[in-house]
């Protein structure tokens, strides 16, 4: 394990040439890369394949939708508690509880099989809360290990790796998942992905824990760096906005696939298609975007995501959903990268600096899952069956929306108000 995790890190010498000496990453920033794709790999095959899970168990979309309703509404205070425990200790203690109470999730996941159907409140909440403390643990570990300078590439290195893993296991999952009978094989996923859980638990020691100084848990601030800095919040309004669109993407495609082709290999290997041109975006960012077009990306997106879900006005066929998942991972990645580094940006700014980004990163994850619970609840009422045309104007209504984020990001703080805030920051 050891040696294998020091080849990958050498691996990244082949690119130091082509990326400035300001932009390279360090140490820790390419251990961070490859630990999480060893969650990444573990998460594609089995958190995809959940929803689908309980789809094939229950066929309801008011069964996946209220899973995902509860995760997400539950994971503000997950965060919360996460975000204490990475205060008060180190977010490598969160960071690594995380990805130990995941591996419990699919131990139990296993154990319990066809039952996950109808506890699937209980395990929606034990779901929200390992999520969340992995979730926080690694956001604070994203802005430790990278900066002003390096953001950028880095988010976009992280892109690459990240769907790099999930390119393969989603492949790997939907193939042993169509060599065994029934749900026996997604059973075998599930098992999988709690062995690629414990090996990230494991690469997670190469990364040493830093105790703060700071260990005041600044969440009473709130307020006040509301009021002191208008440009930070508003980038957590973004994240609202992104989640009114992200809410429903992280469970339905799967779904929507299963309606044109229903296979789960050919849905594993479509996947792989999605994910290699998320990953070509990837590398487009990490070579050629810089912090001054954030606007201009919002822009490009926003309006990217749009014709996407346009394309679904028409009906679901087999060429529509796929034409609307190619756009859709074209531009995604574009948008969340983006919006991502403007906010760890502000987050540098913010008159407690680094001593607020572990608050900073629970309030974005507050943002970011009530916009997905609107949006998943909006769906589970609005939409009759998921053939019907209400699907696609409930996906164009939450595309529309990305258009808040470069009108949040484009608006500038007057001058006076600029120094006011310096003046008293």
């Amino acid at each position: 394990m050891r040696a294998g995790l020091q080849g990958l890190i050498k691996g990244f010498g082949a690119r130091r040439a082509a990326v400035p000496p300001e932009r390279r990453l360090g140490q820790e920033a390419k251990v961070s890369l490859l630990i999480h794709s060893f969650f990444q790999f573990g998460a594609s095959m089995s958190g995809v394949f959940l929803n689908l899970y309980l789809w094939r168990l229950t066929e309801s979309i008011w069964v996946n939708g209220m899973y995902n309703i509860i995760n997400y509404a539950v994971a503000p205070f997950a965060f919360m508690l996460g975000g204490w425990l990475a205060k008060k200790t180190d977010r490598m203690y969160a960071y690594r509880l995380g990805l130990l109470l995941i591996s419990a999730f699919y131990i139990c996941v296993v154990a319990a099989q066809e039952l996950v159907a109808e506890w699937y409140p209980v395990f929606a909440v034990f779901a929200s809360l390992s999520g969340a403390f992995y979730w926080v643990g690694y956001l604070v570990l994203m802005y430790d290990v990278s900066d002003e300078r390096n953001r950028i590439h880095y988010l976009a290195m992280n892109s690459i790796f990240f769907t790099f893993a999930g390119l393969l296991g989603p492949a790997l999952a939907g193939r042993v998942i169509a060599l065994n009978d029934g749900l026996h094989g997604y059973i075998i996923v599930f098992g999988i992905a709690f062995f690629m859980f414990l090996l990230a638990a494991v690469g997670s020691l190469k990364i040493k824990a830093k105790p703060s100084r700071h260990k005041t848990y600044y969440m009473k601030h709130t307020l006040l760096m509301m009021r002191r800095s208008p440009g930070w919040l508003r980038g957590l309004w973004g994240f609202f906005a992104l989640g009114l669109l992200q809410g429903i993407m992280l469970f339905l495609p799967n779904i929507l696939l299963f309606q044109v082709m229903p296979r789960e290999d050919h849905i594993g290997y479509m996947s792989v298609l999605f994910s290699l041109i998320t990953i070509a975006m990837g590398m487009l960012i990490s070579r050629f975007a810089k912090a001054e077009h954030t606007t201009l990306y919002l822009w490009i997106s926003g309006v990217g995501l749009i014709a996407a879900a346009s394309l679904l006005l028409g009906g679901l066929s087999l060429w529509s959903v796929i034409s609307f998942m190619v756009l859709y991972s074209f531009f995604n990645p574009l948008q969340g990268n983006t919006l991502t580094s403007h906010y760890y940006n502000h987050v540098g700014k913010l008159p407690l600096k680094g001593n607020f980004r572990v608050e900073s990163v629970v309030l974005r994850e507050a943002f970011l899952n009530t916009g997905r619970v609107i949006s998943i609840t909006a769906l589970i009422l609005l939409l009759q069956e998921v053939e019907g045309r209400q699907l696609a104007f409930i996906l164009l209504g939450g595309a529309v929306c990305q258009l808040i984020l470069p009108i949040l990001v484009g608006r500038k703080v007057p001058e006076g108000k600029r120094r006011a805030q310096r003046a008293n920051g």
